[in-house]
């Protein structure tokens, strides 16, 4: 979080928490401060660290005589009482008038101003219970959080369950939602007249609890402009840590698609004959017109060398021209054009179906199941076989065209194969874009990288230490990025044991992680409630977007980079304009948990797929017609998210067996699949 000196950003000054003249006292925030540099020197004194502690003394100007040796008990109840953020002496029983005196504050403002004051109400009363739980005072905090907690946002009602569990200071330890309000600010973004308001109010009242917990735990990012109002709020509400600060969201993306290189491949060649049918035939190269078309460099695109990205090889340019060539036959999807829908259920899965997916060419379909194994299955007529043995390989001619084919057993020919190796239920599975390899993410905290060619695990990487929720190829290959519940998302390369990145910011599990189609960022979704973006270069986060009340467990990008989609526990499916870092929409009509989404390949339709049992369909389109192109994003209150019910086109239940998998074919046909509940 950043300081509250930084822009446009305004917390309560100290001298607001200073008693009379008669008290003076130092603020906590420097008494904190300094026990803290003690607790260190304390360490580097008791572990003989001498250097480091003669510069740490001269650059904090401590003196000697101010650190004295002690025992490890009395040191580590030192650096307890360095980092408590909540030691008090105040009345505990007057923290209930003064959160109801609040209340009351608030209730009696203005309209304008009562809706954005009032998100103020959840941190105070967390900070305040908290307060009373680490000061001992346990009756007194019981009755205070059965006395207000009925009072908050229902989306924050499974925190405060888990808050409810804490009743004494030794609870404190190790609780994760704890942690987070401990060591992170609150956000709440609130009007330069609302934030004056509120301010005046507790300078008045003298209300120092109030101010201390104001000043210390929360983040009021201020802005001009007229009040939001209660919708403009609730769409960006419901984070653990509230909303995100609107410096976070400045920092330039290049969302725009990689410069394609020139494809020149002749296809065929066809006969010229000559005036005379005397004259000798010649042969003339038949080129491909749609790879005649130079591309145009997108000014919003980054560099194509701003990461390294594996050269082009001869197939993957023939694959480049096939998928040209079937984007020609490719058909529009709108409400009055509805696709075409395939839907593959896994029958008898009693091993039970954990996650599916569908690779970009829709010939393989991949299911991980909680018995560890994954099973590889063929969509077309194409059996799937296995490389012939070392001795056979020998004897192949390795100049000939097909010497791949050559290469394939076909007496293994079968519908499926099945993959061992995993030592826990497999949660995510993804083939690579030339569908020669298949990465898999497990519980048993591993992620394996299997050939398609050999049916064989080739790597098995270890590097988080808690199950992976989910891994991704990159849309170029060579990179992956996997997630889970160490908080954490990774990149790694097919070719290296350890990662080369590890994005850290989220506040719980990450459950979903996805590459931009220019691979040069990557989206995490965490049961934080937050969505971040990662510039893959610089490790930094550039984007935090937050509106979601649950986990978001699915992400996706729309074909141009442009736009992002959310969804997840909350069953609500949320649009983001990356450029912006805004929310365009907020699509709801799904009843449970949204767990998988896909563009249509021209981007203007949207499907989803969830354990309702659904698949339902939403004209981004529209969406996009809709915005206020004029709205100054810069002030929060001028700009309103779309949740027209019309955005949904198309809903189309399935017997009994919950979406775990949506993807569109090159040619727009809607392909899903889900285990069947009995």
């Amino acid at each position: 979080m950043a300081a509250p000196g930084s822009h446009n950003s305004v917390a309560l000054p100290s001298s607001d928490v200073l008693p009379s003249r008669a008290e003076p006292m130092i603020p906590k925030s420097d008494i904190s401060d300094k026990q803290t540099l003690l607790a260190v020197l304390q360490f580097l004194k008791k572990n003989n660290l001498k250097d480091t502690e003669e510069l740490l003394k001269r650059e904090s100007g401590i003196k000697d005589d101010e650190v004295t040796p002690q025992s490890a008990t009395a040191s580590e109840s030192d650096v307890s009482h360095a980092l408590a953020a909540y030691k008090s002496s105040d009345d505990p029983s007057l923290y209930s008038d003064y959160y109801t005196d609040l209340k009351a504050f608030i209730d009696s403002c203005l309209d304008v101003h009562k809706v954005e004051l009032a998100v103020i109400l959840y941190p105070v009363f967390v900070h305040m219970y908290l307060e009373l739980v680490y000061n001992g005072h346990e009756s007194h905090a019981v009755e205070f959080f059965e006395k207000f907690h009925t009072d908050q946002e229902d989306y924050y009602q499974d925190d405060l369950r888990q808050l409810s569990t804490v009743v004494k200071q030794e609870h404190m330890q190790g609780n994760s939602l704890m942690e987070n309000f401990k060591s992170s600010k609150f956000v709440i973004k609130m009007s330069r007249d609302s934030y004056i308001h509120l301010k005046r109010r507790l300078q008045e009242k003298k209300m120092k609890p109030l101010l201390n917990i104001i000043q210390e735990h929360l983040f009021v990012d201020v802005f001009d402009g007229m009040p939001r109002n209660k919708q403009q709020i609730q769409q960006s509400s419901g984070a653990v840590l509230g909303e995100s600060e609107r410096e976070a969201n400045r920092v330039k993306v290049y969302y725009g698609l990689l410069k394609e290189p020139d494809i020149n491949i002749p296809l065929e060649e066809e006969e010229e004959t000559g005036e005379g049918d005397d004259k000798p035939k010649k042969r003339k190269q038949k080129k491909d017109p749609l790879m005649m078309k130079k591309s145009k460099n997108d000014p919003n695109a980054p560099q194509n060398n701003r990461i390294p990205l594996p050269e082009l090889k001869d197939s993957d340019k023939i694959e480049k021209i096939t998928v040209f060539r079937e984007g020609t036959k490719r058909v529009k999807i709108n409400a009055a054009n509805m696709p075409s829908i395939c839907f593959y259920t896994l029958l008898n899965s009693f091993q039970g179906a954990t996650c599916v997916e569908i690779s970009e060419d829709s010939s393989l379909l991949a299911a991980g199941f909680s018995n560890s194994t994954i099973r590889v299955f063929s969509l077309n007529a194409t059996k799937l076989r296995t490389m012939k043995k070392p001795k056979d390989l020998d004897l192949i001619d390795k100049e000939t065209d097909d010497v791949l084919e050559r290469m394939m057993d076909d007496r293994t020919a079968s519908d499926f194969k099945v993959l061992h190796g995993h030592s826990g239920p497999v949660y995510a599975t993804n083939f690579s874009r030339d569908r020669k390899f298949l990465i898999s993410a497990s519980e048993d905290g591993t992620i394996r990288l299997w050939s398609l060619l050999t049916w064989t695990n080739l790597v098995c990487y270890k590097g988080h230490i808690y199950p992976v929720w989910d891994v991704k190829f990159s849309p170029h290959g060579h990179y992956f990025v996997s997630c889970g519940h160490d908080k954490t998302a990774r990149i790694w390369t097919t070719d290296h044991s350890q990662p080369v990145r590890i994005f850290a910011g989220h506040l719980s599990d990450v459950d979903c992680a996805l590459f931009h189609p220019n691979s040069n960022y990557v989206a995490t979704g965490s049961s934080d409630r937050v969505v971040r973006m990662w510039d893959n270069l610089t490790g930094n986060c550039v984007r935090i977007l937050t509106g979601h009340k649950g986990a978001v467990q699915a992400l996706c990008f729309s074909p141009d980079g442009r736009f992002l989609a959310s969804s997840g526990v909350d069953r609500c499916v949320l649009l983001w304009d990356i450029s912006s870092g805004s929310l365009l929409a907020n699509m709801k009509g799904h009843t449970d948990t949204v767990y998988c989404l896909a563009f249509s390949r021209e981007g203007a339709s949207l499907a989803s797929g969830g354990l309702d049992n659904y698949v339902r369909l939403w004209d981004i389109h529209r969406v996009l017609q809709e915005v206020d192109m004029e709205a100054d994003l810069s002030i929060p209150s001028s700009f309103t998210v779309n949740e027209n019910p019309n955005l949904l086109f198309g809903s189309f239940p399935t017997k009994s067996t919950p979406v775990l998998a949506v993807h569109f074919t090159r040619r727009n046909l809607l392909l899903a699949s889900g285990p069947l509940q009995t």
